[in-house]
């Protein structure tokens, strides 16, 4: 079973992870004063992670920030990663940031509501972990956070023998009573696929020879993967997969 030299990351830390999440979002649940609101194409995030939500002038939620004490409202934003390729157990994981909303522009009402941060916490399948807000504003999204879903879906859609190729790399890391295979994940270090038991699934996590800087190089990457007969490292889940 190869492994990347001590020194190499072998996949994004968890403030890179956040930030990838955030990169990708389209929507976020907004929970503030006891009131839910699941917001959709209202999310933008720039430099250093600063994040924007950009309610309609005429909503409840801006009426609200207009009228919260001290010009801010205690916020909590919920967001749900989830695979883009078809399985059983989709989320990979969940991020959750706490702060407060203020208009970005306290001029004017009808503007971007800026939400200064308070706490940062990405939950996994291995428990929840507390980013600091120094490494959330320094991190940066993953090199393929952007691509990563239609290259996902290209590569289960179009290349079924290259995933097929790839679990028999595998070999005897894999139990028997495979019923599906599926992309799950790809980052700047490795690729991650997810097999499904009747109970239970394993992944396993294909490390590249070299980080990469976009999906051209990913490919590249994974072609090696064969090529260089790299063997995976796997993460069981659910009873049923030992």
């Amino acid at each position: 079973m190869s492994a990347a030299p001590d020194t190499a990351p072998s996949e994004p830390t968890a403030a890179e992870r956040v930030r990838s999440v955030l990169a990708q979002a389209e929507s976020l649940s907004l929970t503030t004063q006891g009131q839910s609101y699941d917001l959709i194409g209202m999310l933008s995030v720039g430099p250093k992670g600063r994040i924007s939500l950009h309610p309609p002038a005429d909503s409840p939620l801006a009426a609200g920030i207009a009228t919260a004490p001290f010009g801010g409202l205690a916020a909590l934003l919920d967001f749900t990663d989830i695979a883009p390729t078809a399985m059983r157990d989709r989320v990979r994981s969940r991020v959750t940031i706490s702060g407060w909303l203020t208009r970005a522009e306290p001029d004017a009402p009808g503007g971007p509501v800026r939400l200064d941060v308070a706490r940062v916490t990405l939950h996994t399948a291995a428990g929840s972990l507390d980013v600091g807000l120094d490494a959330f504003t320094l991190a940066e999204p993953d090199a393929l956070a952007v691509e990563e879903a239609a290259m996902l879906t290209h590569l289960a859609d179009a290349h079924e023998d290259l995933v097929a190729e790839l679990l028999l790399l595998a070999g005897p890391q894999v139990p028997s009573g495979v019923l599906k295979v599926a992309p799950l994940a790809v980052d700047r270090h490795g690729l991650t696929l997810r097999c499904e038991y009747e109970r239970g699934h394993c992944d396993l996590r294909f490390l590249f020879t070299a980080p990469v800087r976009d999906g051209a190089e990913a490919g590249e990457q994974i072609r090696r993967l064969l090529t260089g007969r790299r063997c995976p490292h796997r993460h069981d889940a659910d009873a049923g997969v030992n």
